[in-house]
């Protein structure tokens, strides 16, 4: 396997935390689609209790808090991620509604029942679709709701390249009818699902120039940040030529 071909887990921790907290977001999204997707979602007052799993630095979570009165708490397993969400609160004048905490979506640190909503943009593949939702389902009052991103096929076959480059990177792609199944199957009510247009996609790739470019500068001669730069290169141009075949959806699921 060549090293633009490499999983993104293969790479080390430090480095890609690194280059992903030059981004303002860490995939593939924008505040229209965290506003269309919070639409599906009814009943979110003062006392509202909410999780981002996942958070990255924060630039969903902080839509959300513009569009939720509610309290917030982003968890993620990068201190350097919590650092900058937390800034980009008080930035806003959020902090008293919105922490951000170090954690592991795997070990949630809120009681039974606790929660009104659970949302997550392209981070659930860390613990897969099927156990997230099952596991983070304890923690939702009845009626909850839960929101996330996930990578998904869009068609039932495709070509053999991107095929076999999902099946490394993440093995649990799925269709969206059985994305929504596997939803209904961990005891939700399928509330909405809907797939992120393009433009997510390549402004998300965009941003990532210009923090290539200080990466590969602060990295000079250093073979591992090489790789890793090509490999996201790699990633991109695969996008390009096989979007018609996968990309993200969002899946909303009320919890019974």
């Amino acid at each position: 396997m060549s090293n633009e071909n490499k999983s993104i887990h293969e790479f080390e921790v430090s480095l890609i935390c690194e280059f992903f907290a030059h981004l303002e977001r860490q995939g593939p999204g924008s505040a229209e689609i965290t506003t269309k997707a919070l639409s599906f979602i009814e009943g979110l007052g003062k006392e509202a209790k909410i999780a981002d799993l996942g958070c990255g630095t924060g630039g969903q979570t902080m839509v959300l808090a513009q569009h939720t009165p509610g309290q917030i708490t982003g968890i993620d397993l990068f201190p350097t991620f919590i650092d900058l969400f937390n800034k980009n609160a008080h930035q806003l004048k959020l902090e008293k509604r919105v922490k951000g905490i170090v954690g592991s979506m795997d070990q949630l640190p809120f009681q039974h029942e606790e929660l009104d909503l659970i949302w997550s943009e392209g981070a659930i593949y860390n613990i897969g679709f099927e156990r997230g939702l099952r596991e983070w389902k304890e923690f939702l009052k009845p009626g909850g709701y839960v929101a996330v991103s996930e990578a998904s096929w869009f068609t039932d076959e495709r070509p053999q390249e991107i095929h076999d480059f999902w099946m490394d990177a993440y093995p649990g792609i799925d269709t969206i009818p059985n994305k929504m199944a596997q939803m209904q199957q961990a005891g939700y009510v399928p509330v909405a699902s809907f797939i992120l247009p393009v433009y997510c996609w390549t402004d998300f790739y965009s941003m990532h120039y210009k923090a290539q470019k200080v990466f590969l500068k602060n990295h000079a001669g250093d073979k591992a940040a090489e790789d890793f730069i090509a490999n996201q290169r790699h990633e991109e141009k695969l996008y390009n030529k096989y979007k018609d075949f996968y990309g993200y959806a969002f899946y909303i699921g009320k919890k019974i």
